[in-house]
């Protein structure tokens, strides 16, 4: 039997809350749950709306504020297990940098392992190749393993590849090592991604979330911090520190509940639930929305090659995947991965007279915290925004850049120019590119192939890193540093025109609305194509003659 209810009654005009709970109940019965997250937003929409309602009615249920906090968990609980998730992305930064830090030192007279130049494009370029590999082989540990142990496996090869380095005699124990540290990169983000995604609330699930990028972001600037102050072999020795503490600290958690649940592990997933939450919370509706989301996607679950081929030919699987490749082969060619893969010989050889390791982690702050602004940015403006001021300021500072170098020589006393434009480079890139395309990899690909999808883009989205960092001392030669970035700066340029033309506003749109959009069912979605009117056909009535 319920207790009492303590009301406060105001004089405002009445509707009938009858009226107004059968409203509540259409909008429950009518909605179509897309996934978990959005069942649960859902959910805290509905429960906000009976709460205006009573509102509108002069009636405010006292009783109701702490039930409301019970439908939130401790998000300290939540906020750790993200952290712990995602510190397999601090190395993924550490691994990008790593190259930068090290091929001045091993071009050094003095180096016990002397590179030359085709030697320092493959020791930058080699953990690319292990990248793509590690996400082909991702998705399949999630659904064997779990999430949980598919986040412990990922570390190994990374924890490998750092002790390979630091014990390394010759070059070729540097490419083994720097493979695997790839390798370890490529296969340690879906999970991270997905184990934050599935156990926390939707209230914190995107910032959490967006830790990814802010853990690479942080890894880059540790790493040129590192080489600032010591030789590469120890470096490399530190930088183990990272997978290793992940392996350790991920046993401390449990598997995600959504995980359980495709498991048919009720029980657990429960107690897995009940952890991440608190003891007070109640979990009974958050895991029938679970229950009943799982039983959904085993309905629709896609089984033998032809199947699956034949949904990644259709047009709202095609479409997306060509807007997301193009979209990352703009972003790649930019050159934003040869500035963090060479950024200290690229800092050295431009003109600026500070220490070129100083600067290297002058400009690892400045990512750092634009990765920041940027995971804040993104629930405010659109991704469309978000990518012209990537495309177009990159393309300005790309273009200045080349330029000063052209004049270096004569512009020596202005040697602060070219350190604005590498920092304005990095501004610009980190503000979108390095957040929207990976953001609306989540958004665009239809549910049933979202994961395979994903992975198809991310995979060659490493290849064309490997594309460029390979390539760019290759580059250099042949058309000289100022020409390199003559070049990355008129791609980005160029494709300004093409993300302006192609790419639809996705922000505040339902995923069912986004796939509608792909499959040619609506145009609901903006992009800057310009419309064209069709012309007025003459329709003679009877009785009517044509004008002569």
């Amino acid at each position: 039997m319920p207790g009492p209810r303590n009301y406060e009654t105001f004089n405002r005009p009445s509707t009938s809350s009858s009226s107004n709970e059968s409203i509540y109940q259409i909008a429950r019965k009518n909605s179509v749950v897309l996934d978990a997250e959005k069942a649960a937003l859902f959910d805290q929409n509905c429960n906000a709306t009976k709460i205006q309602l009573a509102s509108t009615n002069g009636i405010i249920d006292k009783n109701d504020a702490p039930e409301r906090k019970k439908r939130k968990g401790s998000p300290y609980r939540q906020i750790l297990a993200a952290l712990v998730a995602q510190l397999g992305t601090v190395n993924t930064g550490m691994v990008f940098a790593y190259s930068a830090i090290a091929i001045p030192q091993l071009k050094a007279n003095d180096s016990a392992i002397p590179i030359d130049d085709s030697q320092q494009s493959w020791i930058a370029s080699m953990s690319a190749i292990g990248t793509p590999i590690g996400c082909l082989f991702t998705g399949y540990l999630m659904d064997v393993l779990g999430r949980k142990y598919s986040l412990i496996v990922t570390e190994i090869p990374a924890l490998l590849g750092w002790i390979l380095i630091f014990y390394a005699s010759d070059v070729r124990m540097i490419y083994a090592g720097r493979f695997f540290t790839g390798l370890g990169s490529g296969m340690v983000g879906a999970p991270a991604r997905v184990y934050t995604s599935e156990v926390t609330q939707p209230h914190l699930r995107g910032t959490l979330t967006a830790i990814a990028s802010v853990g690479v972001s942080t890894g880059v600037l540790v790493e040129y911090t590192l080489g600032a102050v010591l030789n590469w072999k120890t470096v490399a020795g530190i930088s183990a520190i990272v997978p290793a503490a992940a392996v350790v600290l991920m046993f401390l958690f449990p598997e995600t509940p959504s995980y359980l649940i495709s498991v048919n592990k009720q029980q657990e997933a429960r107690e897995s639930l009940q952890k991440f939450r608190s003891t007070s919370y109640d979990l009974n509706e958050e895991m029938d929305t679970l229950v009943n989301f799982s039983n959904k996607n085993n309905l629709k679950r896609l089984t033998g090659l032809r199947e699956i081929l034949k949904a990644l030919v259709q047009p709202n699987a095609l479409k997306p995947f060509a807007l997301l490749f193009l979209y990352f082969l703009i972003y790649q060619w930019t050159g934003t991965n040869a500035v963090t893969f060479y950024a200290v010989d690229i800092i050295a050889d431009s003109g600026i007279k500070l220490n070129k390791y100083l600067v290297a982690v002058l400009l690892g702050v400045v990512r750092l915290a634009s990765t920041i602004a940027a995971c804040i940015a993104c629930r405010r403006f659109g991704r469309r925004p978000m990518t012209f001021i990537s495309s177009i300021g990159c393309g300005v500072a790309m273009l200045s850049f080349g330029s000063y170098v052209s004049f270096k020589d004569q512009l020596s006393n202005y040697s602060w120019i070219p350190v604005v434009c590498i920092m304005g480079y990095t501004i610009a890139c980190t503000l979108g590119f390095l957040v929207i395309p990976w953001i609306m990899i989540g958004e665009i690909y239809p549910v049933q192939i979202r994961g395979l999808a994903g992975g198809l883009t991310t995979m060659s989205t490493h290849f064309f890193v490997f594309t460029v960092v390979k390539t760019y001392p290759m580059l250099v030669s042949s058309l000289s540093q100022q020409g390199v970035y003559f070049l990355y700066g008129t791609i980005s340029i160029v494709g300004t025109i093409y993300f302006y033309i192609c790419l639809p506003e996705t922000k505040n749109k339902t995923l069912q609305e986004i796939e509608d959009y792909f499959s040619g069912r609506n145009n609901n979605l903006h992009t800057g194509r310009i419309a064209v009117s069709k012309p007025k056909i003459l329709e003679v009535k009877k009785g009517q003659t044509l004008p002569t």
